[in-house]
């Protein structure tokens, strides 16, 4: 029998029309099959180019931010100033990005080498790695946009769904928002110490205590770091210098923001309830991260300034495969995506942050102030059997 979307995948909202498509149990699991085949596939050729991009994109980050660290002991030539601040800026986005966010998710583990591995490397900011990657590895990329379950659904600020309860808090979204990209790094920082459930009372202050010790030690550093080590080793330039690295740290902060949201959040990313994704096996978990996942169009150098997480879509189906990896498996995802008649949403950067941010200010008001925008519902047909198992 077909079922709607709501027994497994709901969309976050569809209009009054929308698009329907309908999949058997067996072609979501053939689906499930087809992207297993991939993976296969491309971890099998993991090699020697693979380790020499890497080694690339470490070598071209530090002499960034040695040519951007030069830069600050001439701040009396503004262009050259200016020009280190940016190519500070570019180390440290390279620095999460591309090598930090890669790494911890265990891309380069197969490598086999003491420092660029999963369990040894910290990234350029103030988050500590093992807090990180607790919130991140774990709680995102086991249950992604599964409201209730993943946190990175509003990053407990803000409302990213309809399926989301409003109430007047909430017409701060675009505030909160803007907040939340400006200070970026910090609230990544602050993200696993699930802040809305400690002023709740749902989490004590006790339960954290670990965690604070951890944010104190790594922000500490980093702060002094920026902010005293590096502006104080300039000597007489040591305003500017800060100025520098602040200007440095934001230009991080609002890049890798819009890079994060613009693959979770645009219109026709889709969010599903727990009571959805129950029981739910390898091809409908694999469904999950295609309907709730979206891809940025733009060049090979845009795409490794935001770590090729503007693949989101293959991000998400492949989190521990080699980011570099994602262009070539686009090609094929996208196929997949044809031969089943799903959504691959797609678009340029411009498109895909204006209506993330146009759903930030939409979801700010009641449901009932506003036209929902999703024009795709996905039904899948379960077998008697399936439904059964479940």
């Amino acid at each position: 029998m077909a079922i709607n979307i709501s027994d497994y995948f709901r969309a976050d909202s569809a209009p009054a029309s929308p698009t329907e498509i309908t999949l058997t149990y067996d072609q979501v699991e053939q689906l499930g099959r087809d992207l297993d085949d991939l993976r296969a596939r491309t971890v099998a050729t993991l090699g020697e180019a693979d380790r020499d991009y890497l080694y690339s994109i470490i070598r071209a980050q530090r002499k960034l931010e040695f040519a951007g660290r030069a830069a600050m002991f001439v701040p009396f030539i503004p262009p050259v100033w200016l020009a280190g601040v940016a190519s500070l800026g570019a180390a440290k986005i390279l620095d999460n990005m591309e090598i930090g966010h890669n790494v911890m998710h265990g891309q380069y583990d197969w490598m086999r080498e003491d420092t660029y591995n999963s369990r040894e490397f910290d990234w350029d900011t103030v988050c500590p790695g093992d807090q990180w990657k607790h919130s991140h590895n774990y709680l995102h990329h086991t249950f992604t946009n599964i409201l209730g379950e993943d946190r990175d659904i509003g990053y407990g600020i803000l409302r990213m769904s309809r399926d989301q309860k409003w109430n007047p808090y909430f017409l701060g979204n675009l505030g909160y928002a803007t907040a939340l990209m400006l200070l970026f790094e910090w609230g990544v920082m602050l993200h696993d110490l699930e802040a809305e459930n400690l002023i709740a009372g749902r989490r004590k202050w006790t339960d954290v205590k670990g965690l604070l010790k951890g944010m104190w030690r790594k922000a500490s550093k980093q702060v002094a770091k920026d902010y005293v080590i590096w502006p104080a080793l300039t000597g007489p330039f040591f305003l500017s210098t800060l100025v520098g690295n602040a200007s440095a740290n934001l230009i991080r902060n609002v890049w890798t923001y819009s890079i994060i949201f613009c693959g979770h959040f645009p219109s026709g990313a889709q969010t599903f309830s727990a009571e959805e994704c129950k029981d739910e096996t390898k091809g409908q978990w694999y469904l999950r991260q295609m309907l709730g996942s979206a891809n940025i169009h733009g060049s090979r150098l845009f795409h490794i300034m935001s770590g090729n997480l503007s693949h989101q879509i293959e991000h998400h189906l492949f989190p521990d495969v080699p980011a570099n990896r994602y262009p070539e498996m686009a090609v094929e995802v996208r196929e997949i995506c044809e031969k089943y008649g799903l959504p691959y949403n797609t678009g340029p950067l411009r498109q895909q942050l204006g209506s993330t941010w146009m759903k930030i200010a939409k979801l700010s008001l009641p449901n009932w102030m506003t036209r929902d925008d999703n024009d795709v519902v996905v039904n899948v047909e379960r077998t008697k059997q399936a439904i059964d198992a479940a």
